[in-house]
């Protein structure tokens, strides 16, 4: 038997973590890291040290899922002051810039119609506090040293937007809940709403509560992780988390999967699955095999996972 790398558990799975603010991504990857003793951990989404909420990480060879995870529309409640903008444009930046607030945007009717006109594409210039590289550059590097980077504005998606309440006191504050396309900035929206308004503001709150198919229903602390005998078993149902149709194995084929080989796209073929046309998710025996694609009549491997990637507990003592 092939000895496994330093630093490999055999352990492989999707989490999903109820980020603490005040921490990164990568604060809360090494925590897990520490607390399931494997090197390959990942995460699908970066939060910003502020936000709290929805944060999927990657466990053991469930790391290559991240390609197919990132790409998700994800959901947030979002707390947007009034007032002032900041280099960060949010709460936790320095002040650049005050104005006046206008009596409109205390008004509960306009703040909703104005959230809800979100809705749709707009070009939108990141934040100069962000992990964007241009020219070799990374801009919140670049921003801290004083030379912020021009950073180009870029298409993306409100797909959902409403206004969940309004407060006056000590500041004007809307808050809302947004669910945006990939890439989208909220400190960016907040910002631009002031900018809209001609006032300022800045996102003095967020927090993640979807990304793609996975909410935080599913969601553990990091202290009850730590706390776990079997971490494996807050692992979530890796087909739940890729919302892709399912195509169920045979044990030839799944042996064939473990290869790479290509198959007819007929195999296993039902429901969903047999409407399929881009990317497709193999199961066997309650694992996921592979992640392959539809090309013509044929399905051609894009990722494979040889010893499978197991769902959460139950699914996995029922197969």
């Amino acid at each position: 038997m092939m000895a496994r790398r330093r630093g490999a558990t055999g352990l492989s799975g999707v989490l999903v973590l109820d980020k603490p603010a005040g921490m990164t991504s990568h604060d809360v990857v090494n925590r897990v890291r520490r607390a399931t003793g494997e090197g390959r951990v990942g995460h699908a989404g970066t939060l910003d040290p502020m936000a709290t909420g929805l944060l999927v990480v990657l466990v053991g060879t469930a790391t290559r899922l991240a390609p197919y995870l990132t790409a998700a529309q994800k959901s947030y409640s979002a707390r947007i002051i009034f007032g002032t903008e900041t280099d960060t444009d949010d709460a936790e930046g320095t002040p650049t810039r005050c104005a006046c607030v206008p009596d409109e945007a205390g008004d509960p009717f306009f703040a909703a119609a104005t959230v809800s006109s979100l809705v749709g594409d707009h070009n939108q210039v990141p934040p100069d506090f962000s992990a964007i590289k241009r020219g070799g550059q990374i801009a919140h590097k670049a921003a801290r040293s004083g030379e912020a980077i021009a950073l180009e504005p870029r298409v993306i998606r409100v797909l959902d937007a409403s206004l969940t309440g309004i407060h006056l006191d000590p500041d004007t504050c809307w808050d809302a809940d947004l669910t945006v396309s990939k890439g989208t900035y909220i400190r960016a929206i907040a910002r631009d709403l002031g900018r809209a308004l001609d006032s300022a503001a800045h996102l003095g709150a967020l927090r993640r509560t979807r990304s793609g198919s996975l909410d935080l229903s599913s969601a553990v602390t990091l202290e009850e992780l730590e706390g776990a005998g079997a971490i494996a078993d807050f692992f979530v149902d890796p087909f739940d988390a890729l919302g892709l149709p399912a195509i169920e194995l045979g044990e030839e084929d799944a042996t064939r999967v473990a290869s790479g080989v290509s198959l007819p796209f007929a195999v296993g073929c039902n429901g969903a699955a047999a409407e399929a046309q881009g990317d497709v998710a193999l199961r066997h025996r309650g694992r996921l095999m592979g992640i392959y694609t539809r090309s013509g009549s044929t399905l051609a491997a894009k990722t494979v996972f040889p010893d499978g990637i197991r769902g959460d507990a139950r699914c996995t003592q029922s197969s």
